[in-house]
């Protein structure tokens, strides 16, 4: 295209501590051309996720994001122009545009996606958060109807479906989140058989009330003395799905690890696996037959935090660490 301006989120600098609006700066540039093999796309709603703040502190699963350049992140783009074979203007694709307007990205990278209504449900239940949620918890928790399941972050956008898929195969689901009004929502909106709120309660006690037959699985978001708390109340054999560790991402490194490891993990013969989405493209199809048929019977409820303005997004992505949202937070750009 060329012509017209095309507004970005840039990361200023890295943070060295708490992530602030200061570390963001927006920037004007020029909407680019697409070359051959690549696709011109306008970006319409941009994913929110712990992760953006993990890609600042160094490679992860993906290259770290270097100061100065277009903050990173997927958002579910229309593509403007093409110049690659299989995509027409008009269609909707997902892809690693960054925090901007418009981006020229090789059509290899894209994954084109239906068209339907609300289109949000994309980035939530359909997109991966959801897809997350689901192999997570089935692939590598592998409960079984009775077990007893634990979900931390369980108001966000993962752990929200995470304990409604848990309720689905017939298991007593304990949700840990942050504040009465999302314990009150997890119990009364999504299912969950009981709450604790992490911000008032001694998490260990009141897993030992709550779960009084010991813990099962445990889907682990946080990472952090929450892990510590429930890998003490892991029943033998135990499985343990590690998703993140959003207590570690923003700020000063915590003074020790959880205490247990791997003493417990010996111990109560535990297992403990961490997983990126890619690891289970083969099964995806599937994952998103079973998601669409639940959300269309009612047994899973979709929870999204949906602001509006690409100038907003530092700010939001600052209120999801700070755990503002309930369900899967996005932005409206267009």
């Amino acid at each position: 295209m060329g012509t017209g301006v095309n507004r970005q989120i840039l990361l200023a600098e890295i943070p060295k501590g708490k992530l602030s609006p200061s570390h963001f700066r927006l920037s004007e540039a020029r909407i680019p051309t697409p070359k051959e093999g690549e696709i011109l796309v306008r970006v319409k709603l941009i994913s929110l996720d712990a992760a953006n703040r993990a890609w600042m502190q160094g490679a992860t699963y993906r290259s770290a994001v270097e100061a100065g350049t277009v903050m990173a992140g997927g958002s579910i783009s229309e593509v403007v122009e093409s110049k690659a074979p299989g995509f027409e203007p008009g269609d909707l694709v997902f892809a690693d545009t960054g925090w901007q307007d418009y981006a020229a990205l090789p059509a290899q990278s894209a994954q084109k996606l239906p068209k339907m209504e609300p289109m949000s449900h994309l980035l939530s239940v359909y997109g991966i958060a959801g897809l997350t949620a689901y192999h997570g918890l089935l692939d590598v928790g592998r409960p079984k109807a009775g077990d007893t399941v634990v979900v931390s972050a369980a108001a966000g956008s993962v752990g929200s479906i995470v304990g409604q898929i848990a309720k689905l195969k017939g298991c007593t689901v304990i949700g840990i989140a942050g504040g009465d009004a999302k314990c009150q929502l997890l119990v009364s909106e999504l299912g969950f058989d009981h709450a604790i709120n992490y911000k008032k309660e001694a998490v260990g006690k009141a897993l030992r009330a709550a779960a009084p037959k010991g813990i099962d699985v445990y889907f682990d978001n946080v990472g952090g003395d929450i892990l510590e708390a429930c890998l003490f109340g892991m029943n033998n054999y135990g499985r343990i799905a590690c998703c993140g560790a959003v207590s570690q991402y923003d700020g000063a490194a915590p003074a020790h690890g959880p205490r247990g490891v791997p003493g417990l993990i010996v111990v109560k013969r535990l297992t403990m696996q961490g997983f990126i989405l890619t690891d289970f493209n083969d099964r995806r199809e599937q994952a998103l037959a079973d998601l669409q048929s639940w959300v269309a019977q009612g047994k899973i409820k979709v929870r999204e935090d949906i602001l509006s303005g690409l100038e907003n997004t530092p700010q939001a992505l600052i209120g999801l660490l700070a755990g503002e949202n309930i369900g899967k937070r996005m932005v409206r750009v267009s």
